[in-house]
């Protein structure tokens, strides 16, 4: 039995990831965690910078992140003071 040959396949352009480091990454240090801050606040980006914060202060995963809405860490015209987020068990890969 014989198996017919397939055209080849190319792709129209190259991977977004070509070239790139894939996988886990290292912790990032305070000296990062700090400078990150930094430029945050020196660019006066308060909404990435309170992101930032909560991420590195929660150390929740992104998708629990992402998932987070307004309402739940601001209320009657506050931010909240305290807030609790349950982390999503979903498995991450590892």
């Amino acid at each position: 039995m014989t198996i017919a040959n397939l055209p080849a396949i190319h792709a129209c352009r190259p991977a977004w990831n070509k070239g790139r480091v894939v996988g886990q990454k290292c912790p990032l240090m305070p000296k990062h965690v700090w400078a990150i801050r930094v430029r945050l606040e020196i660019a006066e980006n308060h909404r990435d910078l309170a992101m930032f914060n909560l991420a590195i202060d929660s150390k929740l995963c992104g998708c629990d992140l992402v998932r987070l809405k307004v309402a739940d860490i601001y209320a009657s015209g506050q931010v909240k003071e305290r807030a609790s987020i349950i982390q999503s068990k979903t498995q991450r890969p590892v």
